[in-house]
């Protein structure tokens, strides 16, 4: 039997995912109602220009107000999509007190302090779900947390940033250079005006932090993730990369040690083999591969952003918190019991891609393998070109540390016949 009296909703933000989460609870009333077991009523709408005209939204519901809408303590259910720190962290925790469950798109609060925030939630027994937070309409969070909870997750690597994944993906296929590919991208309204969170891997480095937290059973901050942006990706590179059989993606990475004894989270750009599934997703789609023990490889794709895919996800987990609600009950919170040291990136084992410019005379590519060799890094293949005394000298390692490799560049450096090092890419996804 369905109750009567409807849950109530309060929403923080009315911009384009905020707008498309009132617009969805407005048409879908009846089936989300259903699908509940009770109405769900939108009461209050925090925003910070309340003159602006909001189709479909009373203006009786607006305030500016924020603090007081969570305060009310008739609200069942806080929906935080303002993003920022604050005043958004001080909003949930205000929330929780009075007794209403969040769901939240924010990834930089929840890479920042998702811990405190599940501690609050747990201490006044309300629910903080997220699943917008990482990968817009994508399921992922729900399929990590709940679905793999009896598998062990060794690695999950994916696109998580559709902005970047546009400006490769062009880069790629009509061999643009990375500032005609962001100019697209912005004329498009794939790019934000100022697109650094974007392309120097900010955004992708706060979803990296959650999804290996999650995965892992682990507490892992933003601070403990090894970012790098896209900006100095060039066309040589991806010459580079289409000789090798592969292409270039901005690619956050979780994964365990082969002991098992730490993790480490990363995000940069990297070659992967076309062969690979992820290397066959275009535009500004995310996808995302998992990889457990008793699962094997799965594979997670769709649109990653947007006011109405991510709005989906949000809309998933009101529902979920309010069922929740409704039965007294709550879901998962933090799992961090592993407790597993984050790893730096200096202990991180790939393949690379080192792009050199030599001198072209004889003995160069001795030196160079000299090099390699006296620090441990084995060379798989070597390919040079020269003309008019310099050379171009592309170097491609077997498996190495990143602690290894820099030490081998430092020295590569200090050789007479190298006159610089043009490009380091690191090889993914075999």
């Amino acid at each position: 039997m369905m109750r009567t009296r409807p849950l109530k909703v309060a929403l923080l933000g009315c911009g384009v995912v905020g707008s498309e989460v009132a617009r969805i609870m407005t048409t879908h009333a009846d089936d989300l109602a259903a699908r509940i077991g009770a109405p769900v009523e939108l009461a209050g709408v925090a925003v910070r220009r309340p003159s602006k005209v909001r189709e479909g939204i009373d203006p009786d519901l607006v305030t500016t107000d924020a603090t007081a809408l969570v305060k009310r303590g008739d609200i069942d259910v806080v929906v935080e999509v303002i993003g920022g720190i604050e005043p958004a962290r001080a909003l949930i925790t205000t929330a929780f007190e009075h007794g209403a469950s969040v769901v939240s798109a924010n990834k930089a609060l929840l890479a920042q302090d998702g811990a405190a925030l599940h501690a609050a939630a747990e201490q006044h027994g309300r629910d903080l779900y997220y699943e917008a937070a990482v990968a817009g309409a994508i399921p992922l969070i729900r399929p990590l947390r709940e679905s793999l909870a009896g598998d062990k997750v060794n690695r999950v690597l994916g696109i998580v940033n559709g902005t970047t994944n546009f400006i490769l993906d062009k880069m790629d296929s009509t061999g643009a250079g990375y500032q005609e590919a962001l100019d697209e991208a912005t004329a498009l309204g794939y790019a934000e005006a100022d697109p650094t969170a974007d392309v120097e891997g900010f955004d992708a480095a706060a979803k990296a932090a959650i999804l290996a937290g999650i995965a892992f059973h682990t507490r892992v901050r933003l601070d403990d993730v090894y970012r790098e942006g896209m900006t100095e990706v060039t066309a040589a590179d991806f010459a580079s990369a289409k000789e090798m059989g592969c292409t270039i993606k901005l690619l956050a990475i979780c994964e365990r040690a082969g002991d098992g004894a730490s993790v480490t989270a990363r995000v940069h750009p990297a070659m992967i083999p076309l062969t690979h599934p992820l290397a066959s997703v275009r535009g500004a789609y995310n996808a995302v591969f998992v990889e457990s023990d008793a699962s094997g490889q799965l594979m997670f794709y769709g649109p990653g952003a947007g006011g109405a895919p991510t709005a989906s996800a949000v809309l998933g987990d009101l529902v979920a918190v309010c069922r929740n609600r409704l039965s007294g009950a709550t879901g998962p919170g933090e799992s961090a019991y592993a407790a597993l040291p984050v790893s730096g990136m200096g202990e991180v084992v790939t393949r690379y891609h080192i792009s050199l410019d030599v001198a072209d005379k004889p003995g160069v590519l001795a030196q160079v393998a000299t090099v390699f060799a006296e620090h441990g890094v084995s060379i798989d293949t070597v390919r040079q070109q020269g003309k008019d005394g310099e050379a171009s000298l592309v170097v491609v390692t077997h498996r190495a540390s990143d602690a290894a490799l820099g030490g081998t560049v430092e020295a590569l450096r200090k050789l007479d016949t190298v006159r610089g090092v043009a490009s380091i890419m690191r090889v993914e996804g075999e």
